[in-house]
């Protein structure tokens, strides 16, 4: 019988949810690799980045390149990277056949994914804290706001990416295929977010395009706090907008959950 998001009767969802969430902590914990990837790498690309603009002149008064760059990519770097991870480890569940056992228990989809979620979630909070505390306090990033908002958003796009990732890998029958998904759904994202081009200045098609795209209020959000010295509605309604969209593609990934690869 194929499970179904309905909860099992004389089920405890809350105990459910604990130990997945505790499982893939474990699992996150033991592989060394990947906690690298998830702590590290976002650190070591913001210092590449402030190398590469150090000497880029700017005009008297200008704000550095960096700054401008550099406090967008705190929000599009831990989205990107908890995409990939996420998609990818979720399908390994899949392939190992460790989720077909685990829909024969009394864990529903939701349960999983919610799961998969929060633990992917707290590890994204600790790159977060890591890649704004190393760009503020040792590349000496500039912004008018506080880093405690730009920690809160990048948290916030980790979440999507976590929840686009399981939602990819409900679609991908092998790891590869999975990261196939991330020309589909990252690049797009990452073109027309307002990094490369201001999305007012995009032909008006590809404006179209970017306002239904999640990480462009991400960036917006940031650029909020880049350019004013408090949280801003705007911000706010931008950051709402991108948990929206994490939790639909969230329910959207339980509802396309298939136990198998085949």
């Amino acid at each position: 019988m194929t499970a179904t998001l309905s909860r099992p009767a004389g089920r405890n969802p809350l105990r459910c949810y604990t130990a997945t969430t505790v499982r893939i902590l474990k699992q996150l914990k033991a592989d060394h690799r990947t906690v690298a990837m998830i702590l590290v790498v976002p650190a070591l690309l913001m210092t590449l980045l402030y190398f590469v603009y150090r000497d880029y002149a700017v005009a008297p008064g200008a704000p550095r390149l960096f700054d401008r760059i550099g406090i967008t990519m705190l929000g599009i770097l831990p989205f990107v990277v908890m995409f990939l991870i996420t998609a990818i480890a979720m399908q390994r569940e899949r392939v190992s056949g460790t989720l077909e056992r685990l829909m024969t228990t009394p864990l529903s989809k939701i349960d999983l994914l919610a799961g998969y979620g929060t633990a992917f979630s707290i590890a994204a909070a600790g790159q977060a804290i890591i890649a704004c505390a190393v760009s503020f306090w040792l590349l000496d990033l500039q912004a008018a706001g506080s880093p405690l908002l730009v920690v809160l958003i990048a948290v916030l796009d980790a979440m999507l990416g976590v929840a686009l990732g399981l939602l990819a890998s409900a679609f991908a029958r092998t790891e590869f295929q999975a990261v196939q998904f991330m020309p589909v759904i990252v690049l797009p994202q990452f073109f027309l977010c307002g990094l490369l081009v201001p999305r007012g200045e995009l032909p008006g098609w590809l404006e179209a395009i970017s306002n239904v795209l999640p990480l462009s209020y991400a960036v917006d959000a940031l650029q909020q706090v880049a350019t004013h010295t408090g949280a801003t509605g705007q911000m706010w309604r931008d950051l709402a907008i991108v948990a929206g969209f994490a939790a639909v593609a969230l329910a959207l990934g339980a509802a396309t959950l298939r136990r198998r690869t085949a």
